[in-house]
């Protein structure tokens, strides 16, 4: 019996000894008033009262004034003795009147069924209930800015997709409020192709696979309106790994996106000028020499001509003018295209002039298409090279029935355009349309849907060069089966139609100076100037050509634009001029980029040319 009362006083003392040892909590018995029976130094240091100072005073001086006048110290014992238990975090009061976030619990005890007292343990929390506070407040800060703001819609998924928040931004940017968005499938910002092809479950499938979900792509808002957005969606866990839902963020990007495709079109822009200034200098490199080529071959057929009486002869010569002419116009509607072409606008009766190609041009479709004409007789002149405008138009027409191999209707129309002082002429078919990866390639040089030998891929880009080169544009639009339309806005002119003159072929008389490089253009030259009755004098370049006029008895200069020296053609006319102005000059040329400088000062004839056009422009040089 004294062994178990002494191990029993040993640990009673080793427990007191435990407890008046702790320092990090106020461990202390109150009576069942409530007043203080005994303090450890855990309650000495958080509390600041030695045991001497605190022992028989209620405990209610830990309290602050409002708490005691609530009468929280007697409800407290009150609860702790029903519920048997007591539990509250709360401010306290140390001695020094300073203040601390106390966690506290109380426990009633009892000794046979009797309350003899309270066993209460304090534990000062206060910075923890700071780091609390201040992460209470970031929260609401979080919170407060997302909410605030406007420029992006910034929201939470659930994991299924459902929305659970919703911020300013997303009510800009979406047209939605909260109470109408929270709750639903975020699958209704997106369009019904991007729905019916699951992209909303890719979208959570990817960001739950790989944590991060971007794309950039046309979101639909509440008023059915598209927009261009930069999505992004991240997923959410918790430490315990589990899928809490998604954080997305929205931007509307449209103005940027806009911006890009400007940009993208301003760089089109360049590329297509710095295509057409290529394609420029390479016909204008190839131009003279092809076209003196068929000078050559065209003299020589009117050279021959006379010769040639047997009927396969006169077949085959017809064949080879036939040849050289389509060569001609090959190399024009290139030069056209490239902006590289003289060109002689005046102002023409357009309707007049469809007039008389009308008959032209049903005779070249065939039966099984149908050309109508809805051209107005008060439709305005324009100010084109009515040459240009007739190529164009035939192009365009042959382009048309082509497009349709089984037959239909082709529709010619033209319109005025007040707002803009233009004619509009359109070319309408019935065909099979261009698809829309084809329509931006269809006005280059050489492209061609057509088959091999059906077509030299030059019509449409005349057509386009001519547009853009009488000051006007040309404008695609094609359906798929339904047909092609393509429109010609020319500008307005301000002055009456030209007159053309009555060509009239007569013989010529007086000698001919022919400044020429070329050999055998300079003889082909010669032989159509013979015909017309001239005396030729050569020479083969700008010195030569001045020594001759010192000789006297020269009537009329005809000189090469391009030539090899220091001196072109254009420079030896000028020259001529301040010596003798009266003396007629006729330049020529196969293509000269100068030739355009020139105006009026001196009449200019293009190779290859034919004897009637030679006939006609020395005529009204005369």
């Amino acid at each position: 019996m004294a062994v178990k009362q002494r191990h029993l006083y040993e640990s009673e003392r080793n427990f007191r000894l435990l407890v008046e040892g702790i320092t990090d909590y106020a461990i202390y018995l109150l009576d069942p008033e409530g007043h203080v029976t005994n303090w450890n130094k855990g309650a000495e240091r958080i509390k600041g009262y030695k045991a001497n100072e605190i022992v028989g005073k209620h405990f209610s001086a830990f309290y602050t004034p409002e708490e005691r006048a609530l009468d929280l110290p007697r409800r407290a014992l009150e609860i702790a003795r029903k519920e048997k238990h007591f539990i509250a975090e709360g401010w306290r009061v140390r001695k020094d009147g300073t203040r601390f976030f106390a966690s506290v619990v109380i426990d009633p005890i009892y000794e046979k069924r009797k309350l003899v007292g309270f066993a209460k343990i304090t534990r000062d929390i206060t910075e923890r209930q700071i780091s609390l506070s201040e992460l209470s407040k970031s929260e609401s800060q979080f919170k407060t800015l997302v909410e605030g703001v406007t420029d992006y819609a910034l929201y939470m998924l659930d994991p299924t997709g459902i929305v659970s928040n919703w911020n300013a931004g997303g009510v800009r940017i979406k047209g939605y409020s909260a109470d109408e968005i929270v709750g639903q499938h975020f699958s209704r910002f997106y369009t019904p192709a991007d729905q019916a092809a699951g992209r909303p479950a890719r979208a959570l499938k990817t960001a739950r696979e790989t944590g991060h979900y971007e794309e950039e792509g046309w979101r639909v808002r509440k008023d059915g309106s598209f927009f261009w957005a930069s999505v992004v969606i991240d997923s959410i866990y918790n430490d315990a790994g589990q899928l809490l839902g998604f954080a997305k963020i929205t931007r509307d990007i449209s103005e940027r996106k806009e911006a890009q495709e400007k940009l993208m079109a301003m760089q089109r822009q360049l590329a297509e000028s710095q295509k057409f200034d290529a394609l420029g200098q390479l016909t204008g490199g190839i131009a003279h020499d092809f076209n003196n080529l068929l000078m050559i071959i065209s003299g020589s057929i009117h050279m021959i001509r006379k010769e040639v009486t047997g009927e396969k002869a006169v077949k085959a010569l017809q064949s080879i003018e036939g040849a050289s002419q389509r060569a001609a116009s090959l190399t024009r509607q290139l030069l056209t295209f490239a902006r590289r072409q003289s060109v002689q606008p005046q102002s023409i009766a357009l309707s007049e002039r469809v007039g008389v190609l009308r008959d032209m041009l049903k005779s070249g479709l065939g039966s099984t298409v149908s050309l109508t004409f809805d051209v107005a007789d008060d439709i305005w002149n324009i100010i084109v090279d009515p040459n240009e405008l007739e190529t164009a138009l035939v192009n365009l027409v042959v382009n048309a029935r082509d497009a349709m191999p089984e037959g239909g209707s082709v529709i010619v129309s033209a319109k005025n355009i007040p707002e803009k002082a233009q004619v509009a002429i359109s070319v309408e078919d019935a065909g099979v349309g261009i698809p829309d990866d084809i329509a931006t390639k269809v006005f280059d040089p050489f492209f061609t849907t057509k088959a091999v030998g059906k077509g030299t891929g030059l019509g449409l880009s005349q057509v386009h060069g001519f547009a853009h080169q009488a000051g006007g544009t040309v404008q695609l639009r094609s359906v798929l089966g339904e047909g092609t339309a393509i429109t010609m806005f020319l500008p307005k002119a301000s002055t009456q139609p030209t007159v053309d003159r009555e060509q009239v072929f007569l013989k010529g008389s007086g000698t001919v100076l022919l400044v020429e490089d070329n050999p055998e253009v300079a003889a082909a030259s010669t032989g159509l100037l013979e015909q017309l009755g001239y005396h030729v004098r050569w020479a083969a370049d700008a010195p030569a050509a001045l020594a001759e006029l010192e000789k006297d008895g020269i009537d009329i200069v005809f000189s090469d634009i391009v030539m090899p020296g220091k001196m072109d053609g254009i420079g030896l006319a000028q020259t001529i001029r301040k010596k003798n102005p009266n003396i007629p000059i006729l330049l020529v040329t196969g293509y000269s980029s100068s030739a355009k400088d020139i105006g009026s000062q001196f009449a200019i004839l293009h190779k290859p040319f034919q004897l009637h056009e030679l006939s006609r422009e020395l005529q009204k040089l005369a």
